[in-house]
């Protein structure tokens, strides 16, 4: 296949995926985005496989079938409140893949005699290093979010001194694969290493930070395939892999703005990893407990109506529900929005995602900024499923660990609704005051279930 019609290609690819990016920033276009970028992706997997010939075009369709039919049911099997782990997952296989590809292509080199210059050897060290991390980096996350191991943050005395030695072996390592790539030996050393650093960057975190990790991870397996375009000498995989790392550092940056934190203090600062059981001296005698009638009779005479969504609201699949309870509210004349915090939920976008799923209007979305000033103006916010993000302790406590943190101001609403199954604490494992709080009345049930009764007690006053 002539060079030039391969670039032609690689280049029209890399056009699909900056307008890709580009759709994927807004919730009207993300569909459209989506698509655009797995044409792009689709063009520059075929037109590599047919330049390169590595196997013969009856491997290459069955391939393309069979990742199709994967990639299919995946997306049809995987709930939306499962997203994050199915992120973290194919994270990791794209570092390991990257870091395997780059490993084949050093092996194959000494096989032929090939010469190698600096750039591959750089380039090769880089894919085994950031691939390695990225792997088993991606599975540990993938772990404490499915709760097959403990979300919890896991440290343990000298961690950041472990983790320091990790850091200089892997360095030695890949000083070793650049000085003396005839020694296979030592690519393999390099990605055994990395693996285990991936593991000790990982494990220390806990599960409140744990998208903000995912969100980085993603960015590695970017920069690992763009150094492995490197290794390969694919144009379309640098452009591919630096525009992956570029999206996910900028994410990563969003997010952590959005907690009023560093990612050195993500990565380091252990949030969550000391769990407060302060709950019994912030509940003690001050829960107000309400039913779904109570609430109806709040609500019929509410003119402004915030509902605040958060994980839990995820996890119910009440997004339905809370569509129908909107459109009941407005037809008896309420005015209803929905404010939406950067990071409810366990992505950035997962809320907005959910309710455009339910055909909530997207004009009745409003970004934290947008939606504070709103609430002492409103009557009544229902808050599904969420708890730090509207945490009053952000603000009053500079000792929590949530402190600076921006939230909802829900609590200087006229009345607040909490629906929760129970007053355990959220990811940050701290109480929240606002349940205690005199203008809060706490529904204890599932999302959807609450929801359903408010809506039919709200249909009989």
């Amino acid at each position: 296949m002539p060079d030039a019609l391969v670039n032609l290609v690689y280049l029209l690819s890399s056009a699909l995926f900056i307008f890709a990016l580009k759709g994927m920033s807004h919730p009207r276009t993300a569909v459209r985005g989506n698509l655009l970028g797995a044409l792009g992706m689709f063009l520059a997997v075929v037109v590599t496989l047919l330049d390169r010939r590595i196997v013969s075009y009856e491997i290459i369709i069955a391939g393309l079938v069979a990742g199709s039919a994967i990639g299919a049911v995946l997306a049809l099997k995987i709930q939306m409140t499962a997203m994050p782990q199915m992120v973290a997952l194919l994270n990791g296989f794209g570092g390991a893949a990257s870091a395997l590809v780059a490993g084949a292509a050093l092996a194959e080199a000494l096989h032929l005699g090939s010469a190698m210059d600096m750039q591959f050897r750089i380039s090769t060290a880089l894919s085994g290093l950031i691939g390695g991390v990225t792997f088993l980096g991606s599975l540990v996350a993938f772990g404490k979010l499915q709760e097959l191991i403990t979300s919890a943050a896991v440290v343990f005395p000298g961690r950041h001194a472990v983790n320091v030695l990790a850091a200089l072996v892997n360095a030695a390592l890949c000083v070793a694969v650049v000085m003396r790539p005839e020694e296979l030996l030592f690519y393999w050393a390099l990605l055994a290493a990395s693996c285990v650093l991936g593991v000790l960057a990982t494990i220390g975190i806990g599960g409140a930070d744990m998208p903000v990790v995912i969100s980085l991870l993603n960015s590695y397996s970017g920069l690992a395939a763009c150094a492995t375009g490197f290794v390969l000498q694919n144009n379309m995989l640098i452009i591919a892999g630096s525009l992956v790392g570029a999206s996910g550092i900028i994410l990563t940056q969003i997010m952590c703005r959005a907690m009023n934190r560093s990612l050195a203090n993500v990565l380091f600062g252990g949030f969550g990893a000391e769990v407060a059981s302060r709950g019994d001296d912030v509940y003690r005698g001050r829960i107000k407990a309400a039913s779904a009638e109570e609430i109806a009779m709040v609500l019929a005479n509410a003119r402004r109506v915030a509902i605040v969504p958060g994980y839990g609201m995820a996890v119910s699949q009440a997004q339905h529900a809370v569509r129908r309870l909107q459109q009941l509210l407005e037809e008896r004349g309420a005015e209803v929005f929905f404010a939406i915090h950067p990071v409810a939920g366990r992505m950035p976008g997962h809320m907005n995602v959910l309710l455009a799923e339910a055909d909530v209007p997207y004009e009745s979305l409003k970004e934290m900024d947008e939606a504070n000033p709103l609430f002492p103006q409103t009557d009544v916010s229902i808050v599904i499923g969420a708890n730090d993000v509207v945490n009053p302790l952000a603000r009053t406590d500079p000792r929590s660990p949530i402190a600076g943190m921006p939230i909802l101001d829900v609590d200087k609403s006229h009345t607040v609704v909490v629906i929760k199954r129970s007053l355990s604490p959220g990811f940050a494992g701290i109480p929240n005051p606002l349940f205690a709080a005199d203008n809060t009345l706490m529904f204890f049930s599932d999302g959807q279930k609450a929801i359903n009764e408010i809506i039919n007690a709200l249909k009989e006053t």
